[in-house]
Formats: structure tokens, C-alpha cells, sequence
């Protein structure tokens, strides 16, 4: 995946016309997915990219990229910040606003990417071993509907 450039995004070399969630997404509402490209190893790669032909790794490291994370994160917070509960999907929230939401969370996407390849965390497979890890602290047939902490739950 190759930058995206109005509205046009590179993938392999070859223009593609970027998607809107809209688009992934039934407009009735129903089930929303991400866009098959670009995987998390894209992302690195250009991120590493961006970070090699700006000689900015000097800056890159693990603490500084979790401090950016951390406050990238808080941008995030800002902007649902004094709405009250918010429904899946935004309802009722501008397109300008929307895309503030989703410029902050690819913020957050980069940083967290960026700092999972400086711990040498390979992400994909990590969040599979997290999954799992849930899922024995968490049986379906005991937590279903319940918010209880793991800890709470008695055999």
C-alpha cells in the first residue's frame, strides 16, 4: 500500500479509488468491516518509510512513541468529550466531525503500530494470543451479558 492521494489510494503500485466506511458498510446499519488492505505490515512499512526519509527514528523510540500514543489517544477522548453516551456508527455527528474521529484514531493506529515494531511485538499474532487468553477468562456460557471483571467470577 502506497499513499493515498485525492481520494486515490496505491496498493501494490496500482491506483485504486480509496473507500469510505460507507462503503464496507450496509447503509442500513448493519455489520461494518475494515478494508482488506492495508494489513498492519503495510502500515509499518510505511510508516517506517515516512519516519527513514525524515531521519526522525533518532525521536522514534519506545517511550517517545508511547508518550504520542497516549496523547493521540486523548485527542480521541476530546472529541466524544461532553456528548454523553454515543451510539455505534456516530449517529447525528457531521462528516467533518467524522473525519476528525478517524484522523485521530489512524493517529493512534500509527503510533501503536510504530511502537509494537521498536518492542519487536509482532501485533497480528499477539492480539491472537490475547483473544484466546480472553476467551478462557471469559467463557461465553459464564460472563454472557454480564461486565464482571474475571476475578468476580466464581466456579
Amino acid at each position: 500500500m502506497e499513499a493515498q492521494q485525492n481520494g486515490t489510494a496505491r496498493v501494490n503500485g496500482a491506483a485504486r479509488p480509496a473507500e469510505t466506511p460507507e462503503q464496507r458498510s450496509d447503509p442500513e446499519g448493519g455489520q461494518f468491516s475494515f478494508s482488506a488492505e492495508p494489513s498492519l505490515e503495510q502500515i509499518r512499512r510505511l510508516q517506517a518509510e515516512f519516519t527513514e526519509e525524515r531521519d526522525w527514528s533518532q525521536f522514534h523510540q519506545p517511550r517517545n512513541l508511547l508518550m504520542a500514543l497516549v496523547g493521540e489517544v486523548g485527542e480521541v477522548a476530546e472529541l466524544f468529550q461532553w456528548r454523553g453516551e454515543v451510539s455505534e456508527g456516530l449517529p447525528g455527528w457531521s462528516d467533518s466531525d467524522r473525519e476528525k474521529v478517524a484522523q485521530e484514531l489512524s493517529d493512534v493506529c500509527i503510533y501503536l503500530v510504530e511502537l509494537a515494531e521498536k518492542c519487536r511485538v509482532d501485533l497480528p499474532q499477539a492480539v491472537l494470543r490475547k483473544m484466546e487468553l480472553n476467551r478462557r477468562k471469559y467463557p461465553a456460557s459464564k460472563v454472557h451479558g454480564s461486565a464482571k471483571k474475571y476475578t468476580e467470577y466464581t466456579d
